[in-house]
């Protein structure tokens, strides 16, 4: 087979590797081109060179091109795949910094809250650029693979208003498998089958089997309670699995982002994280990771080239869908997943405009979802909270509306439970400012922004939050990293 595959963002160098090995799994797919395109022509040299050196040292006439014109890399494409991070880290680092002083203490800030809705401001517009590309110069009835969060946004935008065959992609669903196989005994995942859906990163497991017999709330409470790690790690997400009686699939940090109970009182949010990895709940534990991640693969940028170097091991291909739904949609060889689509009445008590994450099965006539899924009514209305905020912020960062953008903050549940009206207004001014050079729907809403800012009397405080942790140096991570060789 020869086809051509383009990855937009692809300067996210790790995930770009794992997404190019993955495929090239596949036996059929060694003939394939690879076109990758970056904003940041130093980060597409360094994953070009890493790419190049796989391809060589496996003996593959797999095809890389790199080039920050990003409508070249799009044109005659199949497959377009985007993991962009609209702003970096620099944008990122506002989504967390400004609502903290506003007292909205946020662990990831991605996917809704407030730095999850400016993510989505800064994201759409690139996606409908992308979709544009897509539409006018890739192969007819290409289709566009989306690992970028905030998911449901970005997805909702690329359907709604891209016009593309669009799918959204993330590992959540997995993870949570993984873990449930674990605290329950399975010798492997495999032996665990499952129903898990809802919406990206509140997404649920509404039936469990493991080897065939059905697991019940009460059994599964009892084995993550058991487990000596999860039973610290993931006290928030046990005490939603008690409360709701379904297992969440997000980690204990994100899922406390995204409901209004657990993190609005500074002394109550160390009651319900871990801080033994920024996962399960460290205050701004994401950009912390990925600013430590991005200064490690600098400085130890040629152990990464050297292990390029190495064979492809077919046996260590990801869980990613990426791979997996390429190789059935061009083999026929049928893949099931989790898969971010409109719903369409797929989950009967969610809106049918929506965003989902449900069960899936992928073969030459596409993805085809389960049909008929009813939630839990509590995971129903969780779920319904998060819906109504990424429609108002779809709308508002496609039309430019910063009054409909501030509705939007404002009905986010963990800012209401935070914030004040007038301290949203603020805070949205506030953030539209900063991160104007990546907002051209508002620039006409900026100049009178500044001026209510210039006068308000709302107050704020220079906060660092409840539970932050400094970056680390390379020579801190190092140290970390032979502590733990040398332990395992």
């Amino acid at each position: 087979m020869s086809f051509k595959i383009a990855i937009i963002g692809a300067g996210s160098v790790g995930f770009t590797k794992k997404l190019f090995t993955d495929i090239l799994c596949v036996p059929e797919f060694k003939d394939i081109e690879f076109a990758l395109t970056d904003v940041s022509e130093h980060n597409l040299g360094m994953i070009k060179a890493i790419l190049d050196r796989i391809v060589e040292a496996n003996g593959l006439p797999t095809r890389v091109t790199a080039t920050t014109d990003r409508r070249k890399a799009i044109e005659g494409a199949r497959y377009i795949i985007s993991c962009v991070r609209v702003g970096g880290l620099e944008a990122y680092a506002d989504d967390i910094r400004i609502p903290l002083k506003y007292g909205i203490d946020q662990c990831v800030g991605d996917t809704i809250c407030a730095g999850g809705i400016l993510y989505g401001q800064r994201n759409i517009p690139v996606i409908l650029d992308f979709c544009r590309d897509i539409r006018e110069v890739a192969e007819t009835n290409a289709k566009f693979l989306n690992y970028a969060n905030p998911m449901a946004m970005n997805t909702w935008a690329a359907i709604e208003y891209g016009k593309v065959d669009t799918v959204g992609l993330c590992h959540g669903v997995q993870h949570g498998a993984e873990q449930i196989a674990e605290v329950l005994g399975a010798k492997s995942p495999r032996e665990l089958d499952y129903v898990c859906s809802g919406i990206n990163h509140q997404t649920w497991f509404i039936e469990l089997r493991l080897n065939g017999r059905e697991i019940g709330k009460d059994e599964l409470v009892a084995a993550f309670e058991a487990h000596p790690v999860y039973s610290r790690q993931e006290k928030l997400r046990i005490d939603v699995l008690k409360r709701f009686g379904v297992y969440s699939t997000e980690s204990n940090g994100h899922l406390s982002e995204y409901l209004p109970w657990y993190r609005k009182r500074p002394d109550e949010i160390t009651r319900w994280i871990d801080m033994s990895d920024w996962i399960h709940g460290e205050t701004g534990g994401y950009l912390r990771y990925s600013t430590e991640t991005r200064n490690w693969f600098e400085t130890e940028y040629p152990q990464f080239l050297e292990a390029a170097s190495k064979p492809i091991d077919a046996s260590k291909r990801s869980n990613e869908h990426a791979s997996h739904i390429l190789e059935a949609l061009e083999t026929n060889r049928v893949y099931r997943g989790h898969f971010n689509v409109k719903n369409d009445g797929v989950i009967t008590n969610l809106p049918r405009d929506a965003i989902i994450e449900s069960p899936g099965f992928v073969d030459r006539f596409g993805i085809n979802m389960a049909a008929g899924i009813t939630l839990p009514e509590a995971c129903a209305a969780t779920c319904m909270a998060s819906i109504n905020v990424q429609r108002m912020s779809v709308h508002a960062a496609i039309s430019g509306d910063i009054d409909l953008l501030k509705l939007a903050v404002l009905h986010d549940p963990l800012v209401g439970a935070v914030s004040t009206p007038e301290e949203v207004w603020q805070m949205v001014d506030e953030m539209v400012v900063a991160q104007a050079q990546w907002l051209p729907q508002y620039a006409h809403a900026v100049p009178p922004a500044k001026e209510r800012l210039s006068k308000s009397a709302v107050k704020t405080r220079e906060w660092a939050g409840a539970a932050r942790r400094n970056v680390r140096s390379i020579e801190e991570l190092r140290a970390e990293k032979a502590a733990l060789k040398q332990a395992g």
